[in-house]
């Protein structure tokens, strides 16, 4: 006879529903998580996808009951960290803090290299946007985008920008920039960073003329006047920094399809509880303050969607940037 004396409220129920071995789906679900969970970053510590990871991690180990462990695995514009989660159980206990660079711009750019693509994933939920601002020094010359436009018209070749490799909106942002006024993809010089610090850090520098990049990256140096700002991807003004006209007020509206984001991912076929259970924590996450004061400080604009619109959203920005890609020439391979 099973001996329920002594269990917690939480493995009572389980012991309740769970006889002689048989348990039905809601125990299942209610058994997940029973473990620490791995979160894995596929970029470096201190880039924008490790702050969103564990801004996710400190809100959801909480309503979980078990820590949520962030691990950088970087490398390859983001691929080995990917594939590592593509190949993992799909138990729920391995997890992707996914990025739109890692996740839709790397198979559009290296489809044939790149060892998944966007639908090889279970899509959980989207977490957060993350604009993009092109900036330039606030000593340059290059008062607006126009006046940076009429530059590489005059000089093709001549100016360059930074970026933090192909497979990314701070390379994709200046080359749809350059299609968009009809010039070609080397009408700019581009230079490689390690990430989106460095990026914004060269423009500060000098080192480059300008950059494409994102919010979250450049929000304390925005604040601080140490870059001037010409445009945002954003369909409407940031609140947070008013000044910065659109894309859409610059006659550009194509580049507002280049705008940032953080989502969970798991492997494929993950089990539907584990699903389940984080899209109920994500609903409650949307609503922390803590969470949402801590997409502020790195420039996330909370945006949580569920499974199926995750899954919608991501599988329509595919389809935008494989045009895009095509259009401009980028694919590499």
């Amino acid at each position: 006879m099973i001996s329920l004396s002594g269990l917690r409220p939480a493995a009572f129920a389980r012991a309740a529903i769970c006889v002689w071995g048989a348990c039905t789906g809601l125990a299942a679900a209610q058994a997940y998580p029973a473990k620490p969970i791995q979160l894995i970053v596929p970029f470096s510590a201190g880039g924008d996808a490790d702050m969103a990871a564990r801004n996710l991690a400190a809100a959801a180990q909480g309503l979980l009951g078990q820590p949520v462990v962030v691990v950088n695995k970087a490398g390859a514009n983001g691929a080995i960290g990917s594939a590592a989660v593509k190949q993992a159980a799909p138990d729920g206990y391995t997890l992707l803090l996914g990025r739109i660079g890692s996740q839709v711009l790397l198979p559009a750019l290296q489809p044939k290299t790149t060892p998944y693509t966007a639908g090889d994933f279970t899509y959980i939920g989207l977490l957060e946007l993350n604009p993009v601002v092109c900036v330039v020094h606030p000593d340059s010359g290059y008062k607006t985008l126009d006046d940076l436009a009429k530059a590489v018209k005059a000089k093709p070749g001549k100016l360059n920008y930074s970026h933090s490799g192909p497979a990314t909106v701070q390379n994709l942002a200046p080359q749809l920039l350059l299609s968009t006024l009809g010039l070609k993809p080397d009408a700019v010089v581009s230079v490689p960073y390690k990430g989106g610090n460095e990026v914004a850090l060269a423009v500060l520098s000098r080192d480059v003329d300008f950059a494409c990049n994102n919010l979250s990256s450049m929000t304390g140096l925005l604040t601080g006047g140490k870059l001037r700002p010409l445009l945002t991807t954003t369909p409407e003004r940031l609140a947070q920094f008013p000044d910065i006209p659109t894309a859409r007020e610059l006659g550009l509206p194509q580049m507002e399809a280049v705008i940032g984001w953080s989502g969970l991912f798991g492997p494929p076929k993950m089990a539907p509880e584990a699903v389940q259970r984080w899209a109920a924590a994500l609903k409650q996450i949307a609503r922390d303050p803590k969470w949402i004061a801590g997409n502020e400080n790195f420039g996330g604009i909370p945006h949580v969607l569920s499974p199926e619109d995750t899954e919608r959203y991501v599988r329509d920005g595919s389809a935008i940037y494989a045009e895009l890609v095509a259009k401009a020439g980028l694919q590499v391979n």
